[in-house]
């Protein structure tokens, strides 16, 4: 179980793991807030339609978070949702107590 490896070990190893998708505005849109409000955060990114495995990725994420679409963000071990979700917490002041937790 490859897939379920490389996710569960990404999940716990970074403080965030983004599954993306290079062409889409949404994922564009986290990845520049997580840039510039936390560059020094472990982050992993996972490209998903630049990958061999990354629709074989996305059907677990689907399973594991019930989410479908991307991006698909976890920090700190917590699945916190998509772009609108991270875009939410950030401004209710909540992202950041999230990130250095």
């Amino acid at each position: 179980m490859a897939v379920k490896d490389l996710v569960e070990t990404s999940v716990s190893g970074n403080t965030i793991t983004i599954f993306s998708k290079s062409w889409c505005p949404y994922c564009k849109r986290a990845k520049a807030l997580i840039a510039s409000e936390f560059p020094d955060a472990q982050t992993k990114i996972y490209e998903l339609d630049q990958m061999e495995e990354g629709s074989d990725i996305q059907d677990y994420l689907l399973e594991k978070t019930k989410q479908k679409s991307v991006p698909n963000i976890f920090i700190n071990k917590k699945h916190v949702g998509g772009c609108d979700d991270l875009v939410a917490l950030n401004s209710q002041g909540k992202l950041a107590a999230l990130v250095n937790a």
